[in-house]
């Protein structure tokens, strides 16, 4: 293949990208769900990764358990300061039918980092939510218990924020 075809190997590759994309069946569940939930999907190292407009997360995780994805791996958080939006979440979920993984990213504003919780959903999501509450201040509403895990009820501050103190506020 000559230099003069490789913008055409290119755009074959991103259009066999978006077929399998459009295919995939958390994306086709996402879409038949609310197609306004979607905000962005990308394959990255073999994985799947769908951003959901985050007033839509509840939403989002009852329509991927319906359509297979029956195991709620894991919940964690990103501070991205001093960008806008500040966090995100990234809820991964595994179909152990389908062998399929996929990731949830929810962006999150700085001024109010408030999200739903999807204890309803997961009842195991429920010590991940509270351990983001704990160190980075991300309230989950709805929570059945949202109050600290790992640090004292009195402590100052959530420690993984990156304009927390590097020695704690005194």
């Amino acid at each position: 293949m000559s230099d003069a075809d490789a913008p055409a190997k290119s755009l074959m590759d991103k259009n066999t990208v978006l077929a399998e994309m459009i295919n995939h069946p958390a994306v086709k569940a996402i879409l038949d769900w609310n197609p306004a939930a979607l905000a962005d999907a990308k394959f990255d190292f073999g994985e799947l990764t769908l951003t959901i407009v985050s007033e839509e997360i509840c939403g989002a995780a009852a329509a991927l358990q319906k359509a297979g994805y029956n195991f709620f791996e894991d919940l964690t958080a990103v501070d991205w300061y001093p960008t806008s939006p500040r966090f995100q979440l990234s809820y991964h979920l595994l179909s152990i039918p389908m062998k399929e993984r996929v990731r949830l990213r929810v962006m999150i504003e700085e001024a109010l980092p408030t999200i739903d919780s999807i204890t309803s959903i997961w009842p195991s999501a429920n010590y991940y939510e509270r351990e983001v509450f704990d160190l980075f201040g991300i309230r989950f509403e709805d929570h059945p218990n949202l109050r600290r895990i790992l640090l004292p009820d009195d402590w100052k501050g959530h420690p993984l924020r990156k304009d927390y103190p590097v020695e704690g506020y005194r």
